[in-house]
């Protein structure tokens, strides 16, 4: 246990990942509120919104009414996701923070599904990106890796393959005199199991022992709260997750795509082993019942059920 961190980093991505998948659409207001609560919880980040082709994420279509509607708190990141540098130039036309991103996925057949490209058009793409980055002063702040622990297209993803991915991506931003400052491993689509954690987390950092690692984790199989205490037993301290446990990949590739890990969920656990967030956990409760008002049906979260363990406390 010697290597939990001393603070973590939650990642709030519920409005993005949670509203991208929901069958029925969602008021671009109701939006706007559960961002604008989020943002009073002590959150340092919230992904707002993706900017993607709506035909492919219907629940995007809104993006730039959504982004241009947000009354920012002073200290908050506001946040979007892109695939492409026609994305990222939609982004840019809001008032979002913009920083850099480079992605890749472990699984080619992935890479296809979600991307519209294989690896290697997806390589000459980041190269695009990057180089306008660098045009416009725009710093390129996070990696992703996605599928890093399975795919239900290709299958296992060996921890090598991983291994190679990361070093092709670290590779293409050296090519532009950039280096990465965090990378994201991500279980897009429910694979991994704390060994698998061990595994993966542990190859990438043998091979580059300087570069902090993040996860982002997703609830598809039960298994991402006992993920991310591997991870905290492995001193990674930066977490993706969604409050009440909102949205999906809608590319998984099988039904019931679960959300990210739940925010409050895993504030809680963090806090409890004194591990500091920042957060306000009755405030993020809040949000989580927020949330699930908003779309209507009930969310995965516990939290938000049970409860913080103050008033037991004597």
């Amino acid at each position: 246990m010697s290597d939990l961190p001393r603070r973590v980093h939650l990642h709030e991505e519920g409005p993005r990942e949670g509203f991208q998948i929901e069958a029925g659409p969602i008021a671009s207001a109701d939006k706007v509120r559960l961002i604008e609560a989020l943002a009073e919880t002590g959150l340092e980040e919230v992904q707002c919104v993706s900017f993607v082709n709506p035909e492919r994420v219907p629940g995007m279509a809104d993006a730039e009414l959504v982004a241009r509607s947000i009354r920012k708190r002073e200290g908050v990141r506001y946040s979007g996701l892109w695939l492409n540098l026609r994305g990222m130039q939609r982004a840019m036309r809001t008032q979002l923070d913009i920083e850099g991103t480079i992605g890749t996925s472990a699984s080619e057949a992935f890479s296809v599904r979600n991307n519209g490209k294989g690896l290697a058009a997806l390589r000459e793409a980041q190269r695009e990106t990057l180089a306008f980055c660098v045009d416009h002063g725009i710093a390129v702040t996070r990696g992703i890796v996605t599928t890093a622990f399975g795919c239900n297209l290709e299958g296992a993803i060996a921890p090598a393959t991983v291994v190679e991915r990361v070093a092709q991506m670290l590779d293409t931003m050296a090519e532009f005199g950039l280096r990465l400052p965090i990378l994201r491993l991500a279980d897009t689509v429910g694979w991994a199991q704390p060994n698998a954690i061990a595994a993966v987390v542990g190859a990438v950092r043998e091979r580059w022992p300087e570069l902090r690692l993040g996860l982002h984790l997703h609830d598809t199989r039960g298994t991402a709260m006992a993920n991310a205490l591997m991870g905290l037993q492995m001193g990674i301290d930066t977490f993706d997750s969604a409050c009440a446990g909102l949205g999906g990949c809608p590319f998984a590739g099988h039904t019931g795509a679960a959300g990210n890990i739940c925010t409050e969920d895993l504030a809680f656990m963090c806090e409890e082993m004194g591990i500091e967030t920042g957060v306000d956990l009755e405030a993020l409760i809040g949000c989580a019942q927020l949330a699930e008002d908003i779309v209507g049906h009930p969310l995965p979260g516990k939290l938000m059920r049970a409860g913080t363990l103050g008033r037991f406390r004597h």
